[in-house]
């Protein structure tokens, strides 16, 4: 397994997916999205994972008014730009994607 973890070191989910495979023993890498945004690949391998921008986007951040009513191709260049409108965890292994914590779908994976 490959496993990345896209997240902020701030957000509860987040802090659960590191732990859930920690206490596991699966290795991960971990990314910053305050510090290290997305790289369009990245990105676009998501949302292809995730079912387009429906199953990314957090509706409940303060900030979602800025890009709720833009086309999809400003929605991803805003994201490119401040990730903070998605929802995390982001956890990819390797094609496959889940968004928020979803121990279910990860417990599948191995």
């Amino acid at each position: 397994m490959n496993i990345q973890i896209f997240g902020t070191t701030k957000c509860f989910d987040t802090k659960k997916a590191q732990r859930y495979f920690k206490e596991r023993g699966i290795r991960f890498q971990f990314i910053d999205l305050r510090e290290k945004g997305f790289s369009r690949g990245e990105l676009n391998s998501v949302l292809a994972a995730v079912g387009g921008l429906d199953g990314l986007l957090d509706r409940e951040n303060k900030n979602y008014c800025d890009v709720k009513y833009l086309l999809p191709d400003a929605i991803i260049e805003k994201l490119l730009e401040n990730p903070s409108y998605v929802r995390t965890p982001i956890v990819r292994n390797g094609k496959a994607a889940t968004v928020g914590y979803q121990p279910d779908v990860w417990k599948s994976w191995s």
